[in-house]
């Protein structure tokens, strides 16, 4: 297989909140970020949902030791958003593809994402850039997924 990829990071210990329900306001979603980032929260990951009947989903990741703070901080919402569901979902690995071609090259998502489905590796998560892609997995296939990517890794 091509050497498609220049840099793999591993980032261990992750948890996946995902905030349910949440009305379409900015201000909210910004008030939620700053209160994570005031408790000294470091997230990492965000994904957003496209808007459905008023409401999003906003899914992000941080490491699994603040997850106590994180869920201290989140809880405060759910008064001013009754609906609002924490969803929580911790023990998982981070794998980051690195390389500055991708941003010429089409399909890179499309390689990477069938070589850890082919391996029956379940990715929670994706996030990209020009010039990376980050996939959540459980932890338990980190080895595995590691193994796999490593030969497409220049």
């Amino acid at each position: 297989m091509d050497k498609i990829i220049s840099k793999l990071n591993i980032t261990q210990n992750v948890t996946l909140i995902t905030l349910a329900n949440i009305p379409i306001n900015d201000k909210s979603i910004a008030e939620i970020f700053t209160s994570l980032a005031n408790a000294n929260i470091n997230v990492d990951m965000i994904s957003q949902t496209s808007p459905l009947k008023g409401k999003i989903s906003i899914s992000f990741t941080l490491q699994d030791d603040v997850l106590f703070n994180a869920i201290q901080t989140l809880k405060f919402y759910k008064k001013d958003i009754p609906s609002l569901r924490i969803d929580v979902n911790s023990n998982n690995t981070k794998i980051s593809l690195y390389d500055e071609e991708m941003k010429y090259q089409p399909g890179i998502a499309a390689k990477t994402m069938s070589i850890l489905y082919d391996a029956d590796i379940d990715i929670k998560m994706i996030t990209t850039s020009e010039v990376d892609i980050s996939y959540l997995i459980y932890a338990s296939d980190q080895e595995k997924a590691i193994s796999l990517i490593n030969d497409i890794v220049k």
